[in-house]
Formats: structure tokens, C-alpha cells, sequence
């Protein structure tokens, strides 16, 4: 599976942005997506997923109730609406793919972590 991600950009405090993922490849219906972030410093955290079939969203603590996960499978697109958007959010954000359920609440190891990966887009909160 081939991932790229888009729509970063600069934004100010409590702007939105909304994050596209699309995929290529193996069928996107059959994984689990997952949006991850890495803050300037910091290390690389789960932000959000969203399960196969139930398409049930799951969201970190920092990012509950601002954020919301969507995916369209015949497009074989995952979105990632950023509302209310801080400057704790700056961090580069990657969409990531796998076929098992992983909600990873530690701070990740790195790419073995998920199957697939995509490169990332830099989301920059300021004033």
C-alpha cells in the first residue's frame, strides 16, 4: 500500500484544517487507519484511527472532541478534521496503515510500528 498524505499548512489558533490520506494498492476496506503526529522535540504519538468495517473512531486525549476521523473506501481516502486547532498541535502528521488493531497510547517506536506508512505533512499552528 502506497499512502500519501496531505493538507498541512499554517493556521491560526482555533482554525481548522482538514488532513487527506489516499491510498494505493491492497484494498483500503481491509485495514485499519491511523493518523500519528510528531511535535517539534518530541516524540511520535498516536493522534487518531478508525477501525475496518464498524468504522468506529478512537482519538487520543489531546485531540478529543477537536478532531474527527473519516474514511471513504471507495475512494480509498482517510480524513483527519482538525478543529479549534492550538500551537500544541504543531507537528508533522503521517497516515499510517495496518490490518491489525492498534491503539498505542505510549509514544510510538517508529515505522515498525504500523504496516504501512506515508509521508508526512506539516501542520503549523501560529499567530
Amino acid at each position: 500500500v502506497q499512502l500519501q498524505a496531505s493538507g498541512g499548512g499554517l493556521v491560526q489558533p482555533g482554525g481548522s484544517l482538514t488532513l487527506t490520506c489516499t491510498a494505493s494498492g491492497p484494498i483500503l476496506s481491509d485495514l485499519r487507519m491511523y493518523w500519528v503526529r510528531r511535535a517539534p522535540g518530541k516524540e511520535l504519538m498516536l493522534v487518531s484511527l478508525i477501525d475496518r468495517t464498524t468504522n468506529k473512531p478512537y482519538y487520543s486525549d489531546s485531540v478529543k472532541g477537536r478532531f474527527s476521523i473519516r474514511r471513504d473506501d471507495a475512494k480509498d481516502t482517510v480524513y483527519l478534521q482538525m478543529n479549534n486547532l492550538q500551537p500544541e498541535d504543531t507537528a508533522v502528521y503521517y497516515c499510517a496503515a495496518d490490518r491489525n488493531f492498534k491503539y498505542i497510547s505510549r509514544p510510538l517506536l517508529g515505522h515498525s510500528e504500523f504496516e504501512f506508512w506515508g509521508q508526512g505533512t506539516q501542520v503549523t499552528v501560529s499567530s
